[in-house]
């Protein structure tokens, strides 16, 4: 019923940049917060960045100054701006977002997309 897609992501040298999007799709009556998470190698999912319904954002203290969130709800698409990269900053990002279904009773839902690799080197 929602897909979301993530894209923008690639091969980077140390302070370049990079903009990830995530599109959002299907039967979606209302999306609240929405927010970017990545896992590297043998390690866990962390929170990233997250941008609430109201547009207030907030950042992990690793990408704080760095890293922009921001949302284009009439796209229903999410955005990260990355800059000044980072060899630690390699790892897959996932996009996640609280959704309302057409004809549901009301409950949020948490979807994530699949991933798009980002890889910070030299």
């Amino acid at each position: 019923q929602v897909q979301l897609v993530e894209s923008g992501g690639g091969l980077v040298q140390p302070g370049g940049s990079l903009r990830l999007s995530c599109a959002a799709s299907g039967s979606i009556f209302s999306i609240n917060d929405m927010g970017w998470y990545r896992q590297a190698p043998g390690k866990q999912r962390e929170l990233v960045a997250v941008v609430l319904s109201s547009g207030r954002t907030n950042f992990a203290d690793s990408v704080k100054g760095r890293f922009t969130i921001s949302r284009d709800n009439a796209k229903k698409t999410l955005y990260l701006q990355m800059n000044s990269l980072k060899p630690e900053d390699t790892a897959v990002y996932y996009c996640n977002a609280a959704v309302k279904i057409y004809g549901s009773s009301g409950t949020w839902q948490g979807y994530w997309g699949q991933g798009t690799q980002v890889t910070v080197s030299s």
